[in-house]
């Protein structure tokens, strides 16, 4: 009878460490949106992407290369490159007009880990 009380503690014990090796895989679907202007009197554009986040006036949230340096882009089709090279999937385009000017938004998902996802 001893023994099969040791044998279930067991049972028991492993299972219970099993349930807790058991991490919470599951994925969450986070968006966000690139806006591409043209500059005034020149060829480039000035890229916004927006995550999201909470916007400051007191905090600089532009894109920063890995040496603290501000991301530039050449050309909407390169920003649209390192979005993919980040692992965003493009979703769909669409223009805004303001005036004369024509800002084109463009609209990204990624699926994160939801242990990754701030709320």
């Amino acid at each position: 009878m001893r023994i099969y009380k040791i044998i279930l503690l067991g049972m028991v014990l492993l299972c219970g460490i099993a349930v807790r090796a058991q991490a919470d895989t599951s994925s969450v679907e986070q968006y966000c949106q690139l806006m591409a202007a043209q500059r005034l009197l020149s060829n480039k554009v000035t890229i916004d992407i927006d995550f999201g986040d909470e916007k400051s006036y007191w905090k600089d949230d532009r894109l920063t290369t890995g040496d603290g340096k501000l991301k530039k882009f050449n050309t909407i089709v390169d920003a649209m490159n390192y979005m993919g090279q980040a692992g965003w999937i493009f979703i769909s385009v669409y223009p805004v007009h303001i005036g004369s000017a024509e800002i084109f938004h463009f609209a990204f998902k990624k699926r994160f880990p939801k242990s990754e996802v701030q709320n």
